[in-house]
């Protein structure tokens, strides 16, 4: 087993004992750098011992797949004649959640990431950004005219945009882009 911290931190918590919503703190280190959730410490680090320690041993890296999809590793401690859990979580690339809610370890707290919060993690996570998603339902007619005009004024001096795609009819254009985005070739 790793070295623990001293203290909690950002990679380190500790819980008297497993409950069931220990399951948000592994989905918060999944979604965070990864971490160490260590069952059978108090807040200051002193080992209480947990009972049952080689049953949990076996039925927690199910539960946790189970429940959260994702694998961790759980190691038995044993210091000051006590048994302890250590869970390992390892970062994962795509968005975890824990029943449909997603958390993150942030400093020594756990935070439920919700409304812009959420949106910016999840498409981070995809590798997007706002402004690559679209929206559906909206027509080249419900945009600004003076939008699309500077749309077409900033391209042209950028240089990137051929002057042909620029002179091309609003409904061309973004037909145009929407190809380019989704990787399709209408020449084809």
């Amino acid at each position: 087993m790793t070295h623990m911290p001293q203290t909690e931190q950002q990679t380190a918590e500790w819980k008297r004992e497993w409950k069931d919503d220990c399951l948000k703190w592994i989905c918060g280190y999944a979604n965070a750098d990864g971490g160490r959730l260590v069952i059978g410490k108090d807040d200051t680090g002193k080992v209480v011992g947990l009972k049952d320690a080689h049953k949990s041993l076996e039925d927690l890296p199910n539960k946790v797949r189970d429940v959260l999809g994702v694998i961790v590793a759980v190691n038995l401690g044993h210091a000051d004649g006590k048994d302890f859990l250590e869970i390992v979580v390892d970062a994962y690339p795509n968005p975890i959640s824990y029943r449909g809610r997603y958390f993150m370890r942030s400093g020594s707290t756990l935070q439920e990431l919700k409304g812009a919060a959420l949106d910016r993690f999840i498409l981070r996570r995809h590798g997007r950004t706002w402004d690559g998603v679209p929206v559906p339902g909206v027509k080249i007619a419900d945009l600004s005219k003076a939008a699309i005009r500077r749309f077409r004024e900033l391209a042209a001096s950028s240089g990137r945009v051929d002057p042909s795609d620029l002179r091309a009819s609003n409904a061309a254009r973004a037909s145009r882009l929407r190809d380019r985005r989704t990787g399709a070739n209408p020449g084809a």
